[in-house]
């Protein structure tokens, strides 16, 4: 059985508990990060902490302890789950307090971690023969580069594409692809890669920045752009990152077979450099 820890305790997940007032149940009130952890260690720990503190401060919410605690919360949890391979799920509610509307004023906040083993993470099968996507109209909330915990749409869409023979979805708006359902989007043309800009329209993928950073090592050529769905499946490649997907290749959009079929070159590379470099750095 798991431990996990529901603010300031570490119990086992059976005797975990959150008031029924959280504001994280009641409105989704509440920010959460996914670390991927490899051979028990955190990958791109300080990125995920300083997109969590960004995400709070655009909710007015503070940071509910040090940086070094949140590491400290996160490797005990390592330690006493013998985690090897997986992740580990953060979420940081307004706290509970009466059903209102109106933020309330000095709710203690809630925080929540626990981990998920996912053995073989690395080496997953579906890097090796690549995802199926299917495209779905873009319906969240405006400000998609808050990470809340408001995922009841993107969980339509991963369901949706799974009752269509598919493993998951890319959204569109306004004629272009904003991103995955839970991940970053990208196609290589001629051995440009292509992704979405920065923007409130899509979440600022800890492990997007770290491939373009490492595309740009390897002399790739970026381009950071809205693509279309047609553009995409006339593209040589696409792929998708995430951190628990790492660099993930997409074979196919909509029924389109994308480039040979098959995992492209430039994706499977910059898996490897991604992982490589992540068992080297991680903490």
């Amino acid at each position: 059985m798991r431990t996990v820890y529901v603010n300031g305790d570490y119990v086992p997940e059976d005797q975990a508990k959150i008031s029924v007032f959280d504001r994280g149940f009641l409105f989704a009130d509440a920010v959460y990060e996914v670390t991927g952890v490899l051979e028990g260690k955190l990958v791109d720990f300080p990125a995920h902490a300083a997109r969590l503190a960004r995400s709070l401060s655009e909710l007015d919410m503070p940071m509910p302890m040090p940086e070094a605690d949140l590491l400290a919360i996160h490797r005990e949890l390592v330690t006493r789950n013998g985690l090897e391979e997986g992740m580990i799920y953060l979420q940081i509610t307004r706290g509970a307090a009466d059903r209102d509307f109106v933020f309330p004023k000095g709710a203690e906040q809630g925080v929540v971690l626990f981990t998920q083993s996912v053995p073989g993470l690395a080496d997953a099968p579906a890097a090796r023969r690549g995802i199926r996507i299917v495209t779905l109209p873009d319906r969240r909330w405006g400000r998609r580069d808050i990470k809340t915990v408001q995922l009841l749409y993107p969980s339509m869409g991963k369901t949706a594409a799974k009752a269509q023979g598919a493993d998951d979805a890319w959204m569109v708006e306004d004629g272009h692809v904003t991103e995955g359902t839970s991940n970053n989007a990208y196609i290589v043309k001629d051995r440009t890669i292509i992704t979405r800009h920065l923007g409130e329209e899509i979440l600022h993928g800890i492990t997007r920045a770290a491939v373009l950073r490492m595309a740009e090592e390897a002399q790739l050529k970026v381009e950071e752009r809205p693509f279309t769905v047609a553009e995409a499946q006339a593209a040589d490649e696409a792929f998708v990152t995430s951190a628990s997907a790492f660099v993930m290749p997409v074979v196919e959009i909509d029924g389109t077979r994308i480039g040979s079929g098959t995992p492209g070159p430039i994706a499977t590379r910059l898996r490897e450099i991604y992982l490589e470099e992540s068992r080297a750095n991680a903490i």
